[in-house]
């Protein structure tokens, strides 16, 4: 692995940023920059925070924290989807694919902390 780019949970957290991103500026203009720009901002946290980790592999416990923190953004861009749905539910088509990406994003980040906890050498 020569790169955080290298990672599937790091594609696939990107791969989902733009959607969500893209889903947000759907939202009634009361609501794009409040719970839109919350949306936003736990979706970005998810990447960022793997790159963040990726930067300090070299420290385990550090990785594991910012992989951490990305799998608590993922869990925490759930919930804002799924408020979203039960606030505007003739707004949007999709909601639960993309909660079940986010849900499957989740898994993915649960098991690579549980890998890097257990076999990761820097």
């Amino acid at each position: 692995m020569k790169s955080y780019k290298d990672l599937e949970v790091y594609n696939l957290s990107v791969e989902l940023f733009y959607l969500a991103h893209g889903f947000s500026l759907k939202l009634p203009k009361d609501e794009l920059y409040e719970l839109g720009g919350q949306l936003r901002r736990s979706a970005d946290s998810i990447p960022t925070n793997i790159v963040e980790g990726y930067g300090r592999k070299r420290y385990k416990a550090d990785f594991v924290k910012f992989l951490t923190y990305s799998r608590a953004s993922c869990l925490e861009t759930v919930f804002h989807v799924e408020k979203i749905t039960k606030l505007y539910p003739d707004c949007y088509d999709g909601n639960d694919l993309l909660i079940e990406r986010y849900n499957e994003l989740s898994a993915k980040l649960f098991n690579f902390i549980k890998f890097v906890d257990e076999n990761w050498k820097a």
